[in-house]
């Protein structure tokens, strides 16, 4: 009896040590040969209205299905933590706590399609570092905001399908090739798996993107329905995402002022990015690193273009490098970039220095050691630096025995230091050095420069005219396209061809006699055919203008004169009338008959008056031809 009791006692404690499972759930073990294994519950009585909350806490895999839980509280799983499989699906949830799935770290799938459920808190996934699966198929969602973005990252399979969406954000085919500038895999393991149909789309530029996807045949993505459909606008309404082509999308396009751009140390650079697209992209800057530029300026002087301009006043070392010029709109992204590169002179004074106190070689090559036996005077070296800065470090170095040390620089063998008799013919072999250094070839000029030649001009300062010298041009800081010429130095000149039109250009003259490092060289730029043919067309029509606006001016002044000549003659015909125009008028008037000896004068004459003058111009012809027969009658006024 006593072995009995302690057999039941045994038994009732194990069976308090098994793990407790909900009244209306089932709890299954899922035992394995090594005595591990896995526990899931599965709770689906129809009279369950709230999620339970004593699930055994090694639960892997929990189903909630077919209920009449309407909603997930905060936290309702945290003391889950070995839980990778939720499903709460076909029940009546239409409320989502922002923390309901807290302290689901290790959760892989998370499937509640089948609720009512309209606003989903996107950010309640970032307590599910390791979801990969995401079901929210027939719900009532409506919108996918932008901010959801950043928790979509890692879902490799994402169910939308039959809910109420129109649009989405046009960033969220950007975390997914080929739009996030990934490279596109065959393995079937790393696609990505969207469920978008049964959705009433609205097919605009935002979606582009979506609907660009449905027409590539190689892509990670996969879509569950290939055959989705436009719900608006009225003109796409009923057509497949295949075949629809929208209006007013375009992706952006960029254009730099320049790819490449090399400036002086301490000077004012300013690089421009253009950039066409519809709707309008936007423009951003970024440097090499990825941080962003602020001192820009942009502008759209119309519909579907921008321009922004970025300054950098008194350059240093430290903004040499790339800088990219994005646009962007909801139909894609576009990139250019503009290399910046300084180029400049660093004077770097150094003190006094002790005797056998040398520097170390600097990055051009050259080695300065100090004379001992000069005044301490400071020293001013200047390197010439056209791309790479270069540091100039001084390295203490111990005494040596020699009673003076030499100058070496570029690759000359240092000279041995002798004594006695052999110091002058050292100083011998210093003077035939400054001898040869001064013989050179300078004065180097450009002239007669066109769009794709040029002449150079120089001057040999005690070289021979039979030395023989080498021409070496290239475009400015491209020195893998070198090209050289053969000619002597008496010439004085020689003819550069095969230019660019535009470019700047850099010329330098190698003769065998002059010194090491000495070789002169020059810039210089070749003139633009856009500029030379503007100049041209110019002239043109200003010879045209010329040779029609002359003879107008001509043929106005000519009708000037002739007015003024005509109003002055009619001036001077006017009182040449005016005095011409009267005549010595006569009055002449019948006679008294009388008996007289000349019986034949019947007329007698008598002076005119003005008066009557004046009344004889006011008389018609006609009255002036009319004669009376009586010795009484009027006088007649004759001419």
């Amino acid at each position: 009896m006593r072995r009995l009791l302690y057999v039941h006692v045994l038994l009732c404690c194990l069976s308090m040590a098994h793990p407790f499972c909900p009244s209306q759930c089932t709890c299954v073990f899922h035992g394995r040969s090594d005595g591990t294994g896995t526990r899931s519950v599965l709770c689906n009585d129809p009279d369950m209205s709230d999620i339970p909350v004593n699930v055994p806490v090694d639960t892997v895999k929990l189903r909630v299905e077919k209920t009449v839980v309407r909603r997930i509280p905060t936290e309702a799983f945290y003391y889950l933590v070995e839980l990778r499989y939720l499903w709460i699906t076909y029940n009546s949830v239409t409320s989502v706590d922002t923390a309901s799935f807290y302290n689901l770290k290790v959760l892989h799938e998370l499937r509640l399609d089948g609720n009512m459920i309209s606003m989903f808190p996107w950010e309640s996934l970032k307590e599910t570092p390791r979801l990969r699966t995401l079901d929210l198929h027939n719900n009532r969602i409506t919108n996918v905001p932008s901010e959801a973005i950043p928790y979509l990252l890692n879902i490799t399979y994402l169910d939308l399908s039959s809910n109420k969406l129109t649009t989405l954000p046009s960033d969220l085919m950007d975390i997914w090739p080929p739009f996030n500038g990934g490279q596109i895999s065959t393995n079937v393991a790393q696609k990505i798996v969207l469920g978008l149909q049964d959705n009433p789309w609205f097919c605009d530029c935002k979606i582009s993107k979506m609907i660009e996807i449905s027409k590539m045949t190689n892509t990670p993505v996969v879509l569950m329905d290939l055959f989705l459909t436009c719900s608006g606008p009225e003109n796409l309404a009923g057509v497949f995402f295949q075949r629809a082509e929208l209006d007013n999308c375009v992706k952006p396009s960029v254009m730099t002022s320049a790819t490449k751009i090399t400036s002086p140390l301490g000077s004012n650079v300013i690089l421009r990015c253009d950039a066409t697209g519809h709707p309008t992209p936007a423009l951003y800057w970024t440097k090499t690193d990825g941080t962003p530029v602020n001192n820009t300026v942009q502008e759209s002087p119309g519909d579907g273009i921008r321009w922004s301009i970025m300054s950098l006043n008194g350059i240093l070392y430290k903004d040499a490098g790339n800088y990219s010029c994005k646009a962007k709109n909801v139909a894609g992204s576009a990139e250019a970039t503009i290399s910046l590169s300084i180029a400049g002179t660093v004077s770097t004074t150094i003190p006094p220095l002790k005797p056998s106190f040398e520097t170390g070689p600097t990055s051009q090559g050259t080695t300065i050691t100090t004379p001992t036996d000069i005044p301490s005077t400071p020293y001013v070296t200047s390197t010439v630096l056209p791309r790479i800065p270069t540091t100039l470090t001084a390295v203490p170095k111990k005494p040596k025995t020699t009673p003076s040390n030499g100058l070496q620089r570029g690759s000359l063998k240092p000279s041995k230091i002798l004594q006695g008799g052999n110091g002058r013919k050292l100083a011998a072999d210093e003077k035939s050095k400054k001898n040869d250094v001064s013989k050179s070839v300078k004065d180097l000029k450009i002239v007669e420069e066109t769009s794709d030649s040029a002449v150079l001009l120089w001057t040999a300062d005690g070289v021979p005219n039979e030395s023989p010298l080498t021409v070496v041009y290239s475009p400015y800081d491209e020195d893998d396209s070198k090209r050289t010429v053969e000619t002597n130095a008496g010439s004085g000149k020689v003819l550069l061809e095969g230019l660019s039109s535009g470019m700047r250009y850099s010329v330098c003259l190698i003769a065998k006699v002059s010194a090491a490092g000495k070789d002169p060289c020059i810039d210089f730029y070749t003139l633009d055919i856009v500029e030379d043919s503007g100049q041209n067309l110019f002239m043109i029509i200003s010879g045209i203008a010329c040779a029609l606006v002359l003879p107008l001016i001509a043929l106005l002044l000519y009708k000037i004169l002739a007015l003024y000549c005509k109003g002055h003659s009619t001036a001077l015909d006017e009182e040449e009338l005016e005095k011409e125009s009267y005549v010595k008028f006569e009055t002449i008037s019948m006679k008294q008959r009388t008996l007289t000896s000349h019986p034949t004068e019947l007329w007698a004459r008598r002076p005119t008056h003005e008066s009557e003058r004046m009344l004889l111009c006011s008389r018609s012809s006609i009255d002036s031809q009319m004669t009376y027969k009586s010795d009484t009658s009027r006088s007649e006024y004759l001419c």
